[in-house]
């Protein structure tokens, strides 16, 4: 097994003027990119950190989080991203955990200043805090700069313990930094602690190996067939197990062009794809449905584009019929993973449009899949073993004894069912099926139907309290730009296509859905909404 600093180094070995890193004008070669990775690397250990000790990192997708994850991952440290998204209080909730003896932290971006986010949440609690470096906000045309030393690229900030000063990179003691900072690092030691989205609880923070951490994103590239002549446009976001692994850590180990999106704006991202030749580009489906709808689309070469991954919602089989035809894609692929096993499953190219919608495709990255039905049906939670199943929680044994049992089986909290050819379709997680009159209904099968409704974007359908029949579904529906759709026809449609019991009884039209940074519909939120309705009757 190798490990991530290896692999960036054999990178620029095999490939020392291939194109690594495009970001405005910023534009790096592996052979560039590497020794500015490793100085960045130099720079942490100056400062004291040391392996083992943890990096964090609190940034949108740009030329600076990849410099930075990199760099803290060659000193031997552990590297915690960390959701833009979150609160200051719930990003604080990590660094504490976490004892993150460094942070990068974006200047205010989209509104907020993190820094002082975190600062009014108490981040003079950090004990083991002992450095602070911000890089710049991205702003939508930003153009990047590399000229001079590492100092243009972060400016820091360093805890005394009594407050926060600032000091030049003239004053950092080179001398002190080893050249190569990265040769204790080990295939089996920590590299990323990636927290939880703690959408059903208290985030977790779930360890992987440098050799986890390549395995699943080298099964991802392979099924992918990610090669150093793609260009891959990463909008998922590095904080997340997929724009980290599946993007950043992919394309090391394949030569792909990393072009990070720091926000995902539908004109620019076609702009994108023109001028950069882009091939490769995964999302969730409004993305694809973004572009598909967008009026200037006509006036776009995306002829480039070859690939597209998506999950994290129900796919639509028209949906993936109309990327093939409207946007070349020569393959469509769907995938299923979870923070503690990125890569589970994929499909495969080849796969025909049903198959790629209705299924997240067969196991991947050494993975057994299997299904757990105490009922006897076929379908149930879905449970995974192998090799790169996490090394557990960070300091919460107990949590992982529930999450991976004695044989190793990592118990999702998914529900699933296989078929005969070893294809998974996820039919729901277990927190989301609701039962109506003793029926079970998976809200999946619903958003699946709805997604065949002409004029519907997307849809959520979740289990609302019900005086008669304990629970019944509520429906929040998104119309595509321009069309008319009313709640009449949604539950029309329903009854056309659905039996009774899965029909929705309740009808919300809504602009858009509340969702994490991964994509996924955050139906707690919904459900928080549905709790100051009415009991239906």
């Amino acid at each position: 097994m190798r490990t991530i600093p290896g692999a960036l180094a054999e990178a620029a070995l095999r490939w020392p003027d291939g194109s690594a890193l495009i970001d405005g004008d910023v534009r790096l070669t592996w052979s560039e990119l590497a020794e500015r990775v490793h100085l960045v690397a130099r720079f942490f250990a100056a400062q004291g950190v040391r392996p083992g000790d943890r990096v964090a990192v609190q940034a949108p997708n740009t030329w600076h989080w990849v410099l930075a994850g990199l760099g803290a991952l060659c000193t031997g440290a552990e590297l915690v991203p960390v959701s833009t998204r979150f609160t200051g209080a719930e990003a604080l909730d990590v660094l504490l955990r976490s004892r993150a003896r460094a942070l990068v932290v974006t200047e205010p971006f989209l509104g907020v200043d993190r820094l002082a986010d975190l600062r009014a949440a108490g981040l003079a609690a950090c004990r083991d805090l002992t450095l602070i470096l911000r890089t710049p906000s991205p702003t939508p045309r930003e153009s990047g700069n590399l000229s001079g030393r590492v100092g243009d690229f972060l400016s820091p900030e360093r805890s005394n313990g009594t407050g926060w000063g600032e000091f030049a990179w003239s004053e950092v003691d080179w001398t002190a930094a080893p050249d190569q900072p990265a040769v204790e690092v080990r295939p089996e030691q920590v590299a990323d602690v990636l927290f939880t989205s703690g959408t059903t609880g208290r985030s977790k923070g779930a360890m992987s190996s440098h050799g986890q951490s390549l395995g699943v994103a080298a099964a991802w590239a392979e099924r992918a067939e990610l090669t150093d002549a793609d260009r891959y446009l990463v909008v998922n976001p590095f904080f997340h197990s997929f724009g980290y692994k599946a993007g950043i850590l992919a394309c090391v180990l394949t030569g792909a062009t990393i072009v990070p999106m720091a926000v995902f704006d539908v004109a620019m991202a076609m702009a994108l794809v023109e001028r950069e030749r882009i091939t490769v580009l995964p999302g969730a489906p409004t993305l694809y449905r973004s572009i598909l709808d967008a009026p200037a689309r006509a006036d776009h070469d995306l002829s480039s584009l070859r690939l597209a991954v998506t999950g994290a919602a129900v796919v639509p089989v028209a949906l993936v019929e109309e990327m093939r035809r409207e946007l070349s894609f020569d393959c469509v692929l769907t995938a299923y993973g979870l923070t503690e096993a990125v890569v589970a499953t994929m499909c495969r190219p080849g796969d025909d449009a049903a198959t790629v919608a209705r299924s997240c495709g067969r196991a991947a990255a050494g993975f057994e899949v299997r299904v757990d039905a105490p009922d006897g049906s076929d379908t149930g939670e879905v449970l995974l073993r192998g090799p790169n199943v996490m090394l557990g929680y960070l300091d919460d044994p107990a949590a992982t004894a529930e999450a991976v049992d004695a044989d190793g089986w990592l118990h999702t909290g998914d529900v699933g069912r296989l078929d005969e050819h070893g294809y998974l379709s996820i039919t729901d997680r277990l927190k989301d099926m609701y039962i109506r009159s003793g029926f079970n209904v998976y809200p999946a099968e619903v958003e699946q139907a709805l997604a065949r409704l002409p004029g519907v974007a997307e849809s959520a359908v979740i289990g609302v309290p019900h005086q008669r029949l304990g629970e019944v579904g509520a429906a929040f529906v998104v119309p595509r730009p321009g069309a008319e759709v009313t709640a009449e026809q949604v539950l029309a449609h329903c009854r056309e296509r659905l039996a009774g019991y899965k029909v929705p009884s309740r009808v919300e039209l809504r602009a858009e859905l509340p969702r994490n940074a991964a994509g996924k519909v955050l139906k707690t939120v919904l459900r928080e909404q549905a709790a100051q309705w009415e009991e239906l009757s």
